[in-house]
């Protein structure tokens, strides 16, 4: 069984790290549930292990934390629903592409539940939505904004960390870092896109999802 966990108020960086690293020392050993925790951090930028410094424009703006995560500069803060993702991936096959490619399609068809088309690009970390009411990219396609973020880390098969979905944060607060170090499109959320989703709408979507993806 998965179990799952929602915190209510703003939850500190370091203390969620704190937390998902014993969690998922305990499920290593078998001596706890796989959990899957969805929170809101305050205000707060994160440095993945393939950060580069020039992508951190307003280093003041908010505190700046190093993560063990994969990725490169990302956002957190209020109206941004994030889901810490500590699951077995051992006993899920050991595949870790398949299981990033399961994540993926996880945040894809919960965005679905709200009828947005979430796409994934080569190259391009995350997923994201066309914009056709914005003007189109040099090469004539839509253009593109990123509307969730997915980094994790694994330990002893364990992994932690997640994903991010974009339910209604400021968006002007992703404008201090270059959002996974991609300068060509930008960032979207939920709410921006004209749909009044409540982060209790996007819970119930998740679990929902969850199982459909990871069979459980």
């Amino acid at each position: 069984m998965v179990e799952w966990k929602i915190s209510n108020g703003l939850v500190d960086y370091e203390d969620a790290v704190a937390q998902m690293e014993a969690r998922a020392a305990l499920i290593a050993e078998g001596a706890a549930e796989e959990l899957i925790w969805l929170l809101e951090h305050p205000p707060l930028y994160t440095a993945g292990t393939s950060a580069q410094s020039a992508d951190l424009t307003d280093p003041d703006r908010f505190p700046v934390y190093p993560s063990k995560r994969g990725g490169q500069y990302t956002y957190h803060g209020p109206g941004q629903r994030v889901a810490y993702v500590m699951l077995d991936v051992a006993k899920r096959g050991r595949d870790v592409r398949c299981f990033v490619r399961q994540l993926e399609q996880w945040v894809i068809k919960t965005l679905a539940e709200f009828n947005v088309t979430g796409e994934i690009r080569d190259g391009r970390v995350g997923v994201w939505v066309a914009r056709t009411d914005k003007p189109p990219q040099a090469n004539g396609k839509p253009a593109e904004d990123k509307i969730a973020a997915i980094g994790i880390r694994l330990r002893k098969w364990v992994s932690f960390h997640g994903i991010s979905i974009n339910v209604e944060p400021d968006l002007d607060h992703f404008n201090g870092i270059v959002p996974c170090g991609i300068t060509e499109h930008g960032v979207t959320s939920l709410v921006d896109l004209g749909l009044p989703v409540s982060m209790d709408d996007l819970d119930v979507a998740l679990k929902r999802c969850f199982s459909e993806v990871f069979g459980e």
